[in-house]
């Protein structure tokens, strides 16, 4: 039997929020508020309002495109390496917990921050790059410029609504072990199994993510009462969702939400998302000062994470 489709959310349950007060600089309060309820109530939202040059997401489109229309071969001699640095190939296997694992069909390219021969953690090594496409290596910094500027802006309002120092992001992601990934999703027809879709149900394990997708929809989260909802392509907008190291830093007011893909619309489905991730020296403690978690490295958390999410240098893994 086919999993069951979706309905559509009404737009009040994830929602959106523009943030062009953040982004210029202006009174922006009633905005932190309403990121405030939304890390709460969803762990999603929608950002409207936020300037990022529309030319730099149709640039890497294309050109994610003719990556990954590449003969698979030739994508596979830059497979993944373990600072997760390569083309993630199709049908990986994940670890997502001790009682489940699963299938993605989706295949991917990631790149993080250089910096030059500064390497002092085994995820601070250097980018990997294709031959072809001429235009991906310059497409992916452009835009990687871009969306961590915004990424700034989106981190320290998370940090104010929940009364740390206006430093708090300039500080903690001085370092980041950020990545930039392009994805791309086959169609994938009448899907019988919750462990054998786009991207099996997971939550993001680093701070936070911001994702443009195209039109294609196909993005679902799991909503408080265990259903999952679509959350459809809203114009000149990008998802934002809450990932687990801001959930450690709330001590829980945060939600770290479950969320998948399945690409049912026929065609294939793009999309670009940047997980924002702190340095690898940074220690992960609850920011109320409480004690209901052992603080712990981010660093190493994250290599654990990664290794059962994906597998390394393009070999399966269960």
């Amino acid at each position: 039997m086919a999993l069951p489709e979706s309905r559509q959310l009404d737009f009040d349950e994830i929602p959106v929020i523009d943030i062009g007060p953040l982004c210029g600089g202006t009174d922006a309060a009633e905005t932190i508020a309403a990121i405030d309820r939304a890390c709460r109530d969803v762990g999603f939202f929608y950002v409207i309002g936020h300037g990022f040059d529309s030319g730099l997401v149709d640039r890497l489109r294309d050109a994610a495109g003719e990556f990954f229309g590449l003969p698979d071969a030739e994508k596979r001699r830059l497979g993944l390496d373990p600072s997760m640095r390569g083309y993630l190939p199709i049908y990986y296997r994940s670890r997502i917990s001790d009682d489940f694992s699963g299938t993605s069909h989706q295949e991917g390219f990631w790149i993080g921050a250089d910096f030059g021969a500064d390497i002092r953690h085994p995820l601070e090594a250097p980018n990997r790059w294709p031959a072809r496409p001429a235009g991906l290596r310059a497409g992916m910094l452009d835009y990687l410029a871009a969306i961590e500027e915004l990424a700034a802006v989106l981190g320290q309002s998370f940090a104010d609504a929940l009364g740390q120092d206006g430093w708090f992001y300039a500080s903690r992601f001085a370092r980041p072990t950020s990545r930039l990934k392009l994805s791309h999703y086959p169609p994938q027809h009448n899907p019988e199994r919750v462990d054998n879709i786009g991207v099996v149900p997971h939550t993001d394990s680093g701070a936070f993510t911001i994702l443009w997708q195209d039109g294609n929809g196909g993005l679902e989260v799991r909503s408080k009462t265990g259903e999952w909802v679509g959350a459809p392509p809203i114009g000149d907008s990008f998802v934002v969702n809450i990932g687990d190291i801001v959930q450690y830093w709330s001590n829980g007011r945060y939600s770290s939400t479950p969320h998948r893909v399945i690409n049912r619309r026929g065609v294939d489905r793009y999309s670009i998302p940047y997980f924002v991730n702190p340095g690898a020296g940074e220690t992960i403690a609850a920011l109320d000062g409480s004690d209901s978690f052992q603080p712990f490295s981010y660093g190493a958390y994250q290599v654990r994470k990664w290794r059962d999410y994906f597998p390394v240098d393009g070999s399966g893994k269960d």
